[in-house]
């Protein structure tokens, strides 16, 4: 079991986004949370990474407790987690080895020969190799994405959580996106928690499907 909620609330502020979600993600499953915009995907998705609290009755994301988690809990709750947001989140100033390199020093990849065979291999896997060197501001969007998943599988996560990966690309891109992200989980068993206003994807990329509609979450 990746993650299980019974009956949680979310807020953000004084403002209840979503009422008694109830939830489970298994190892490998592909999972769609769509819904319009300002319905509550984004916030259910932050609070799987402790980016938001939750309340209720049990709310467990990769062992943890979420309804009893410590802020010194989250680096190492981050390790086990891939996040790939819409808006990429590089490193513009940074080469692509040079952003990749920052995120496994930041999570305490301490040999640089490892670190470089890592990274050999997360851009192998995202058919970049040869764009090690190159600056973040001189790829594509698809290819600033694909390195957004570089970065989110570096530490072989059990899960993914992507907020809207497709939504800044155009629908070649964002298929050839959904592809690696489906590669991934069907090679390596790791789920793929994804919320999209693109239901095209659905029907390319099967996988369990919940609704965010007046507040609930819907399955």
């Amino acid at each position: 079991m990746i993650l299980q909620y019974k009956n949680i609330n979310i807020f953000q502020g004084e403002h209840q986004v979503l009422r008694n979600v109830n939830l489970t993600v298994e190892e490998g499953e592909m999972v769609y949370l769509v819904g319009q915009v300002g319905s509550g995907k984004s916030s259910l998705l932050k609070t799987f990474y402790a980016e938001v609290p939750c309340q209720g009755e049990e709310a467990t994301v990769l062992g943890y407790n979420m309804l009893k988690f410590r802020t010194s809990q989250q680096p190492a709750l981050r390790r086990e987690m891939g996040i790939v947001f819409q808006d990429f989140q590089l490193l513009t100033d940074r080469t692509v080895y040079e952003n990749l390199n920052f995120a496994l020093r930041a999570t305490g990849w301490k040999k640089k020969t490892e670190r470089e065979d890592r990274i050999r291999e997360v851009l192998k896997q995202v058919r970049l190799e040869e764009k090690a060197d190159n600056f973040i501001f001189e790829l594509s969007g698809g290819e600033q994405q694909r390195i957004c998943i570089a970065r989110a599988i570096l530490n072989n996560p059990k899960v993914i959580l992507a907020d809207e990966p497709t939504g800044n690309l155009d629908m070649e891109n964002g298929e050839l996106i959904l592809a690696l992200l489906d590669e991934i989980r069907r090679q390596h068993k790791t789920a793929i928690i994804m919320s999209t206003h693109n239901l095209q994807w659905i029907d390319d990329f099967p996988g369990t499907v919940y609704r965010c509609v007046n507040n609930e979450l819907i399955k």
